[in-house]
């Protein structure tokens, strides 16, 4: 064996050492990424939506476009509860509800805030026993989730807009807190001072890398800046997924294996998504999908909305605005112009550092969005035709 060694040339030894370690580490790397794709997907939870409602639904668009509705939970749960304080009973409502539209050739996509104080219409729902509970005209939307679930949260979401909601993704406050940390924290700008002893935020006016909790206790203020209406929290919302998506594209996930592999478990760990979505393949897909996608192809909206009439800390949705909203969507148009006009500046953002209320009612009209906040139509789609908003809006802040 010595002779026949010695009969190599050092360029073929040096050959074969190379090739052995190229395969080493293929083999290791394949171990490595299907013990990632096993974990990844043990840790996705989910919930299967389509058993649950049947087929008395909307009809899913055929034009590749779809629908994603977006909840972030109140719950207190678990590692919640010293995040967010406040009741720690087993309840949870959505404390964040989006519409997200991806429109046909997935080049754009339209997010649409619903205030959670918002009434609406909720049908019968199931609750956690398999009982149902009675459909009523008047609850407000954040009541869904608490009533049955994702399930419910998701019928009501399609009685109110029209649309099908083709996946469900849900992410509570330590999941969200988690996710902003792996990804490095994100940066924010407000012209105003922050200071909120409810969500725990205190900023001076500037820009600020805030890490998770920073960033959660962002998306929750209310009371610290403009009027403390929930408007004025959603437009830190959509504030805040903008500064998300500019974070994510700047840190160069695919060419960093440690900082992907922290993100994919971080975000799997945190997600609960509907039963078509609950695998790595899917978001995967979900994700290739998406790619085309930054905050410049956003339009980003708050459901237009009013005073209720019945009660002065909850809203209703504003007309004929509101149904100008969903049918655009329906038909894959851009955000309509006359729903741009009514959309509330950013507390955080606009010159007067106030957040609007919503129109009607003894708080008056709310103003059109500053320009710096404003949304745009979204590029790529067939041009359209031409709070909750109170100060005293309901607890579990």
């Amino acid at each position: 064996m010595a002779d026949h060694e010695k009969g190599r040339s050092p360029r073929r030894r040096a050959l074969r050492i190379a090739v052995c370690a190229m395969v080493a580490v293929a083999v290791i790397g394949a171990g490595v990424a299907g013990y990632a794709y096993w974990k990844f997907n043990g840790n996705i939870k989910s919930v299967d939506i389509d058993a649950s409602l049947g087929t008395a639904r909307p009809p899913a668009a055929t034009d590749g476009s779809f629908n994603l509705l977006v909840l972030g939970s109140d719950s207190r749960a678990g590692g919640n509860g010293a995040l967010a304080g406040g009741d720690t009973a087993d309840t949870a409502r959505s404390d964040t509800a989006m519409v997200v539209h991806v429109n046909q050739d997935h080049s754009g996509a339209q997010v649409v805030s619903i205030p959670r104080d918002t009434l609406v219409a909720r049908p019968a729902c199931t609750d956690k026993a398999g009982k149902t509970v009675p459909a009523v005209q008047r609850a407000m939307f954040n009541s869904a989730y608490e009533t049955g679930g994702a399930a419910c949260a998701v019928k009501t979401a399609e009685q109110l807009t029209g649309l099908r909601m083709n996946h469900y993704v849900e992410i509570d406050f330590s999941g969200f807190a988690h996710v902003i940390d792996s990804i490095g924290g994100v940066t924010v700008t407000t012209t105003v001072a922050i200071h909120d002893k409810d969500s725990g935020l205190d900023l001076a006016a500037g820009t600020h890398h805030l890490d998770g909790t920073q960033a959660l206790a962002f998306v929750r203020t209310r009371h610290g800046v403009g009027n403390g209406s929930d408007l004025g929290r959603i437009e830190l919302q959509k504030q805040m997924m903008k500064s998300v998506l500019q974070q994510v594209a700047g840190i160069g996930l695919f060419s960093n294996p440690v900082k992907l592999w922290s993100v994919g478990d971080t975000l799997t760990s945190s997600i609960t998504t509907d039963s078509d979505l609950a695998s790595v393949n899917s978001l995967v897909g979900l994700a290739q999908s998406l790619r085309g996608i930054g905050p410049e192809q956003l339009a980003m909206v708050t459901l237009p909305v009013v005073t209720a009439p019945s009660d002065p800390n909850r809203v209703v949705s504003q007309q004929p605005q509101a149904g100008q909203l969903w049918a655009a969507l329906k038909t894959d148009q851009a955000v309509p112009q006359a729903v741009l006009a009514v959309q509330p500046g950013n507390p955080a953002t606009s010159p007067s550092g106030a957040a609007t209320r919503p129109p009607g009612g003894s708080s008056g009209t709310a103003p059109a969005a500053s320009p710096s906040s404003s949304p745009s139509g979204l590029p790529g789609t067939r041009p359209s035709g031409s709070p909750s908003g109170s100060a005293a809006a309901a607890a579990r802040g």
